[in-house]
C-alpha cells in the first residue's frame, strides 16, 4: 500500500470519526433536553390520576370545558388559515407577477410580521383594537381580535411560500387557456389553482400549526372563554397545578400536530408538481389603466394592514397621558414597575441579550453538526435524524418548557440554572440552522474534499479552509433566525424564567397586565425595541437572497 492510499484510508477513518461525533452529540442533546422531558410529563401526568392512563385520558377529554377548548382551538386555527389565504392571495399574485420600484424593500418588510415575537403582535393589537385605536371599537377579549392578529402574523408566510411557486408557473399554460377562449376566472380555477395546490397546502399546513399552537396572541388578546390548548396547558400546570390535565392536553395537542404533519406530507408527495427548465420569473411591469390601479390598490391595502398595528405601537410608546414624550424609553433604566417585574425594564433587555447570545451559540454549534451528518451519513440514517431534528418545531413551546421544569432535576438539577432557558430557545432554533446550512453543504462537491484529503488536509482543516467559507452565508442566516426565535420566545420562557431575570417578552406581558398609561407606554417601548431587532433580522435574511428561501 503506497503512501497516498494510506493517507486516504487514514482520512476516511477520521471522517467517520467526525461523523459519529457529529451524530452522537446532537443525539444526546435532543434526547436529554427534548425527548426525555416531553416523554416524562406525559408519563407522569397520565400515571398521576386516580385510575389507569386510559381512564385518565377519557376522564379529562370527557369534561365539557375541555371539549369546548379543543373545539375552539381547532375552529380558530381553521378559520385563521382560511382568512389568511383569502387576504394573502391578491398580494401574492402581485408579488409573483409584477415588477415595480421598491419590490425588494417590500419583500424585506413582509418578513417583519413573520419574525415578530407573538407577544409583540399581541401588544400591538391590544393598542390597535382598543377603544383608543384607529377603529374606535374595543375588540379586545373577542375572537375577532385573535383572528385579525393571526392573519397579520401569517400573511407573509403565504406570500413567500405560494409566491415563490406561483412565479415559476410558465405563462404559456395560462396563455394557451386564454387562447382557447377561457375567461381569466376559469383559467385561474382550471389551470393555475391546480398547479398551486402543493404550495397552498404547504402554506396552509404552516399557518394551521402556528395558529393551533398559538400562545402569546391568545394569552394577551383572549380570555377564559377564548382559550386554546396551548394556553390551557400553561394555566393548568402553573395556575392550578393539575399536572395530569396538562399532560393529557399536551398529548392531545401532539396527536393533532402529528396527524396534520402526516396528512400534509402524504398530500405533498401525491400532488407535487415539477417544472422543467431554469427558475425564470414571469413577472412584468404593471400595465397602464385597470391593471395598475388594481395592483397598486392591493399593495397599499396590504402594506397598510401590515404596518398599521406597528405604527399604533410606536404611537403608544411615544405618547403618555396625551402628550408626546420619550419618558417611556428614558425611564426603562430607572423605574421598576409595580407589575411584579422586580427589576427595571432595562434589565429585561440585558437578560434577553445574554440569553439570546447563548442560544445562538448553542443552536449554530449543534445545528452545524447535524447539517454535516445529514450531508455525509447514509440516506436512511440522515432521513431518520432529520425527522427527529424537526420534532421541536411541531411541539408546543409550552410543552417543552413544562417538560424541562418537571424532568430535569437529575442527574444534575438544571431547573434553577440560567443555561436552561437558552437551551430551550436553541431547541426551537436548531431546525432553522439545519435548514439553512444543509443545502450549502450539499453544494460542495465530494471531489473537492477528496482532493484536499489527498493533499494531506485533516477533516478540521477541510472544514476551516474549504467548507466554512462556502457555508458562511448560510451560518449567518441560521444565526439570524436563531436570534429572532430567542429574543421573542414566550411559551417555554413563561415556565423557565426566574422572577428576577425576566426577558423582554415576559416584561412586556407583565406590564400589559397593569393599569396606568406609563405601564402601557413602557410595554410599547419594549415592544418597539423588539421590532427594531427583528427588522434587522429581516434585512439580513432578505439580503441573503435565495438561500433564505430554502427555509
Amino acid at each position: 500500500m503506497d503512501a497516498k492510499t494510506v493517507r486516504l484510508v487514514t482520512v476516511g477513518h477520521r471522517n467517520r470519526t467526525w461523523t459519529v461525533a457529529g451524530l452522537a452529540i446532537p443525539a444526546v442533546f435532543l434526547g436529554w433536553f427534548f425527548i426525555y422531558p416531553v416523554t416524562t410529563i406525559i408519563v407522569k401526568g397520565l400515571s398521576g390520576g386516580d385510575g389507569s392512563p386510559l381512564e385518565t385520558i377519557v376522564s379529562v377529554l370527557g369534561r365539557g370545558s375541555v371539549r369546548r377548548i379543543v373545539w375552539f382551538t381547532l375552529w380558530q386555527a381553521t378559520v385563521s388559515t382560511l382568512l389568511t389565504l383569502i387576504v394573502a392571495l391578491p398580494a401574492t399574485w402581485v408579488m409573483a407577477h409584477r415588477t415595480f420600484r421598491g419590490k425588494e424593500t417590500l419583500r424585506a418588510l413582509l418578513l417583519v410580521p413573520f419574525v415578530l415575537p407573538t407577544v409583540v403582535v399581541g401588544a400591538a393589537f391590544t393598542f390597535a383594537l382598543g377603544p383608543e385605536g384607529p377603529l374606535g371599537v374595543d375588540l379586545r377579549r373577542t375572537v375577532w381580535a385573535i383572528l385579525i392578529a393571526h392573519v397579520f402574523y401569517n400573511v407573509p408566510i403565504v406570500i413567500r411560500t405560494v409566491g415563490a411557486f406561483w412565479e415559476r408557473i410558465p405563462e404559456e399554460l395560462t396563455h394557451a387557456a386564454r387562447t382557447l377562449g377561457e375567461s381569466p376566472q376559469r383559467t385561474f380555477l382550471r389551470v393555475t389553482l391546480p398547479l398551486l395546490r402543493p404550495a397552498l397546502a404547504a402554506a396552509s399546513a404552516i399557518v394551521f400549526l402556528l395558529t393551533f399552537t398559538s400562545f402569546g396572541v391568545i394569552l394577551i388578546l383572549g380570555d377564559l372563554g377564548h382559550s386554546t390548548l396551548e394556553v390551557e396547558i400553561w394555566r393548568q400546570a402553573t395556575g392550578l397545578l393539575r399536572f395530569e390535565v396538562a399532560a393529557v392536553l399536551a398529548l392531545a395537542q401532539l396527536t393533532v400536530v402529528g396527524v396534520a404533519l402526516a396528512f400534509y406530507t402524504r398530500y405533498e408527495r401525491a400532488k407535487s408538481v415539477r417544472f422543467t427548465g431554469s427558475r425564470i420569473s414571469s413577472a412584468r411591469p404593471f400595465a397602464r389603466g385597470r391593471d395598475r390601479r388594481i395592483g397598486v390598490g392591493i399593495l397599499v391595502v396590504t402594506v397598510g394592514g401590515l404596518i398599521g398595528p406597528i405604527l399604533v405601537l410606536f404611537r403608544t410608546a411615544f405618547r403618555v397621558d396625551g402628550a408626546w414624550t420619550t419618558d417611556a424609553f428614558t425611564s426603562l433604566s430607572t423605574r421598576a414597575s409595580t407589575a411584579g417585574l422586580f427589576v427595571p425594564p432595562s434589565e429585561a433587555l440585558a437578560n434577553t441579550a445574554r440569553f439570546s447570545t447563548a442560544a445562538v451559540v448553542i443552536a449554530v454549534g449543534i445545528g452545524a453538526m447535524i447539517a454535516v451528518v445529514l450531508t455525509r451519513a447514509r440516506p436512511r440514517v440522515a432521513t431518520l435524524f432529520d425527522t427527529v431534528v424537526m420534532l421541536p418545531l411541531g411541539t408546543s413551546a409550552v410543552t417543552i418548557g413544562f417538560g424541562m421544569l418537571v424532568a430535569l432535576d437529575r442527574p444534575i438539577d438544571l431547573r434553577t440554572s440560567w443555561i436552561l432557558l437558552p437551551i430551550a430557545h436553541a431547541l426551537v432554533a436548531i431546525p432553522f440552522v439545519v435548514r439553512s446550512m444543509t443545502p450549502a453543504l450539499r453544494s460542495i462537491s465530494a471531489d473537492i474534499r477528496a482532493a484536499a484529503a489527498t493533499l494531506g488536509a485533516s477533516p478540521r482543516e477541510i472544514w476551516r479552509r474549504i467548507e466554512f467559507p462556502i457555508v458562511k452565508g448560510a451560518v449567518i442566516i441560521g444565526a439570524a433566525f436563531a436570534t429572532a426565535v430567542s429574543v421573542g420566545e414566550f411559551g417555554a420562557t413563561s415556565f423557565l424564567v426566574r422572577p428576577d431575570r425576566p426577558t423582554l417578552p415576559i416584561a412586556i406581558f407583565r406590564l400589559l397586565g397593569q393599569p396606568g398609561s406609563i405601564n402601557q407606554a413602557q410595554a410599547a417601548a419594549l415592544a418597539t425595541i423588539l421590532v427594531g431587532i427583528v427588522a434587522v433580522v429581516a434585512f439580513v435574511l432578505q439580503r441573503s437572497g435565495d438561500r433564505g428561501e430554502q427555509l
